[in-house]
């Protein structure tokens, strides 16, 4: 992977371990910031999806902002180099000291706070007015779509009225009224995001029309900037992805133009697009389990490493490190966490005892971000590679460490 051995990966640094290939990663953004072609725009890569500093850093070199969702994340894309009016803030329920981190930052604040309903704005008008600045802010608009309609996992979509997100269309007048009477709060965007893991284009061009539709309406009482199509864009784990990040830029960029918006920019918001397929977990076999004509193969990683399958019945592939000859057989990949839904689901591998190392693939998004410590397990290790070296890493923390902490409680 990116010119190292994998099985080198291990040795030095042990399992499990996430490792990244930087370079690839920023090839993924430069595609997908070639296909807005003229129109003026912002990529603010979703920092929710990986937050590892080597990674933020090498998207704010080529001058990618961000998007976060808590007070933690926007000191990281701070930390990393992205300029405070790169970064938008969503998140249906900001803290107080989150709306001043973000109304702090800068000269002038970050580019804007997403407001998610109406009574958040009097919220930010008051921490505004305590600070004595202005707060940018825009205003997260929930499409109201058909939740079946919404292409991804129920647990993911985010653009339906029974989700938490985004002021309804219903409400979004009383926003408005709310912004115009807030004296420490200046409007300069709309946005829209529905979901995560689209891999068709049609619910995400729906909520653009709809979006452009909106700012084509509120820029005549208010002087947009931006309007803000959210992220959500798709990867292939295996099971197929029709459309391309480039795909859905190309189409809200043809539909933005469709509705005079040319004098606003463009914003999106993809995370797990720019990162997913470039990391892999490293895993280490333990043992193997065959009872009759059950097979299991217990590996050194579960879910609370990688806890997409146990939390969205995901599936990623699994292949051994090193190219094995021999007959193969149907597996189930199980962690070694005590829990029914620790488990990778079945695969096709080696039958021999020589498979001793494999790779989860498409491992790079809501992977470390969402890992845990239960069952008293250490979390672990990260690995980045460029130029066909490793140019930065962290060591897994010891099991002893836990024990620990939690004998000092």
């Amino acid at each position: 992977m990116g010119g190292v051995r994998l099985s080198d990966v291990v040795a030095r640094c042990g399992s499990p371990t996430y490792v990244y290939d930087l370079d690839a990663i920023v090839r993924e953004a430069r595609e997908l910031d070639a296909a807005f072609g003229p129109q003026r725009h912002l990529v603010c890569y979703a920092v929710k999806a990986n937050s590892a500093a080597p990674i933020v850093r090498a998207l704010a070199r080529i001058g990618f902002g961000a998007d976060v969702v808590s007070g933690p994340e926007l000191l990281v894309a701070r930390g990393c180099g992205i300029e405070a009016d790169s970064i938008v803030f969503s998140g249906v329920a900001k803290q107080d000291a989150e709306i001043d981190l973000a109304i702090g930052a800068g000269e002038r604040g970050i580019e804007a706070i997403s407001v998610e309903s109406v009574e958040e704005i009097g919220r930010i008008d008051a921490r505004a007015r305590a600070l004595g600045r202005m707060a940018r802010v825009s205003i997260r608009i929930n499409p109201g779509l058909e939740e079946e309609a919404i292409d991804t996992h129920s647990h993911i979509t985010t653009g339906h009225d029974e989700a938490k997100f985004g002021v309804p269309k219903a409400d979004l007048g009383s926003a408005l009224q709310s912004v115009t009477k807030a004296r420490h709060v200046d409007l300069v965007g709309i946005s829209s995001h529905i979901g995560s893991q689209l891999t068709d284009t049609a619910s995400y061009v729906e909520s653009a029309l709809s979006l452009f539709a909106l700012a084509a309406e509120i820029k005549k009482s208010h002087r947009l900037s931006f309007v803000d199509a959210g992220g959500g864009f798709g990867v292939d784990y295996g099971q197929g992805c029709p459309a391309r990040p480039a795909d859905f830029v190309r189409l809200a960029c043809n539909a933005m133009a469709t509705f005079g918006l040319g004098d606003l920019a463009l914003y999106v918001e993809p995370g797990r697009a720019l990162v997913a397929a470039h990391g892999v977990l490293l895993a280490r076999v333990i043992q193997r389990k065959v009872s009759g004509a059950r097979r299991w193969l217990m590996i050194d990683a579960g879910m609370n490493d990688l806890i997409r399958p146990a939390l969205y019945q995901a599936h990623h592939r699994i292949v051994p490190i090193e190219e094995l000859e021999g007959e193969r057989a149907r597996w189930r990949v199980v962690g070694p966490v005590c829990e029914s839904s620790d488990d990778f689901g079945e695969h096709e591998l080696p039958a021999s005892e020589a498979l001793q190392l494999c790779a989860v693939l498409d491992a790079g998004a809501y992977g470390y971000t969402m890992a845990s410590r239960y069952n008293g397990r250490a979390l672990p290790a990260e690995v980045f590679l460029s130029e066909g070296a490793i140019v930065a890493h962290t060591t897994r923390a010891e099991w002893r460490d836990w024990v620990d902490d939690r004998l000092k409680t």
